[in-house]
């Protein structure tokens, strides 16, 4: 298949998306979106890959939405388009984990993007903020409301209000990003760790993914029934038997994602 906005490969049993609009920044004009969610719907039907690496370039994984497609909206133009919802939220509703791999500008739609991720691995030259309120709108891809769960609501508000950037140092702190690798490094730091869970049993994984989601979704008690009913059900997955019985045994698993 063939994309005019991204590139994209695999590295053994992952998948790497890399967003491909260079004088742009990496825009994500409707084009891209609709790039980005045919190519996880490729990687969601391949049995061989278990885990997908998203990216951008050494200047910027995204420096925003595409500002030029938007600027002549009016109210009912945004809403009868379903503008932002359409094919947006793709990358929250793939089921096997996505690593975002951030350099430099990760700004409005981008640092919402990246957010979308299960994680985000930051190079040391990354730049991540909300700076919707300097162009007379705010978030609209859920910068409000996943920035305050990552970052809590001080910090949130005041990225939202004023529009500060935060560089990856500020975001590992606040807890938005994972961990912080040199910009060199980033990708393939990225795809180690993508096939370091690539090996494990993906039903597993998956699993995993969404019992973690669920804390951000729910109370507490809720969230511990949900992770209880989760764990037992993983007594029926095949991959849960060997993964024990090769620790008793002091030899590696051999999952067979079943």
């Amino acid at each position: 298949m063939t994309y005019e906005n991204i590139l994209v490969e695999t590295r053994g049993n992952v998948g790497l998306i890399t967003l491909n609009r260079p004088k742009a920044l990496n825009a994500l004009s409707a084009g891209l979106v609709k790039d980005l969610g045919a190519a996880l719907d490729v990687f969601e039907g391949d049995a061989n890959i278990r885990c997908v690496v998203l990216t951008g370039s050494e200047k910027a994984f995204a420096a925003g939405a595409d500002i030029k497609e938007m600027v002549g909206f009016d109210y009912m133009d945004a809403y009868l388009k379903n503008f932002i919802t359409d094919g947006w939220e793709r990358v929250t509703t793939f089921r096997k984990p996505v690593i975002a791999a951030v350099a430099g500008f990760a700004l409005g739609g981008g640092c919402e993007l990246a957010m979308m991720c299960d994680f985000i691995l930051a190079a040391d030259t990354a730049k991540f903020g909300q700076p919707e309120i300097n162009l007379g709108t705010i978030p609209g891809a859920g910068g409000t409301q996943r920035l305050t769960r990552y970052v809590g609501k001080s910090k949130a508000m005041e990225m939202v209000l004023t529009g500060r950037q935060i560089d990856a140092a500020e975001s590992e702190r606040a807890g938005l990003v994972s961990r912080i690798v040199p910009a060199a490094d980033l990708v393939e730091e990225a795809i180690k760790t993508a096939q370091k869970i690539a090996d494990l049993s993906l039903p597993i994984v998956m699993l995993a993914k969404e019992a973690v989601n669920r804390a951000f979704e729910t109370t507490l008690a809720e969230g511990i029934r949900f992770e209880r009913h989760t764990f037992h059900s993983t007594f029926a997955i095949e991959d849960r038997k060997e993964g024990m019985t090769a620790f008793i045994e002091k030899r590696k698993a051999a999952f067979k994602h079943r």
